[in-house]
């Protein structure tokens, strides 16, 4: 399984991006989906997650501003990003809860993209 993220850049402050991400491989069913960040020097840190039957939850540094969804078709997780601000300059991973076919039956596991840069210009 490899997920694919997209979507980052160079931003202005109060301008919007929109990342998204993609898994694919020997995929079974998926779970949960969500976004992470992690600025330098800090731990990383939840931004959204959407469960498999589409319940959000935001971090509170992020809500009324970011909008997580998913395209279960599609195995996509996106993540709409308005109102940037240079505080929200961070690198963004996806994190997907997915369900392959192991030698000892079904595992789920999570997986996590390789990590895509926002910036925020002040």
């Amino acid at each position: 399984v490899q997920l694919q993220a997209s979507g980052g850049g160079l931003v202005q402050a109060g301008g919007s991006l929109r990342l998204s991400c993609a898994a694919a491989g020997s995929i079974l069913s998926i779970d949960a989906m969500g976004w992470f960040r992690q600025i330098p020097g800090k731990e990383r840190e939840m931004v959204a997650r959407i469960t498999s039957g589409g319940s959000t939850n935001y971090a509170d540094f992020v809500k009324g501003r970011f909008t997580i969804s998913r395209d279960n078709a599609k195995n996509t997780v996106y993540l709409q990003m308005n109102s940037l601000k240079p505080e929200d300059t961070a690198v963004y991973y996806c994190v997907i809860g997915i369900t392959t076919n192991q030698p000892i039956g079904p595992i789920l596991n999570d997986y996590w993209g390789r990590g895509t840069l926002v910036t925020v210009s002040s």
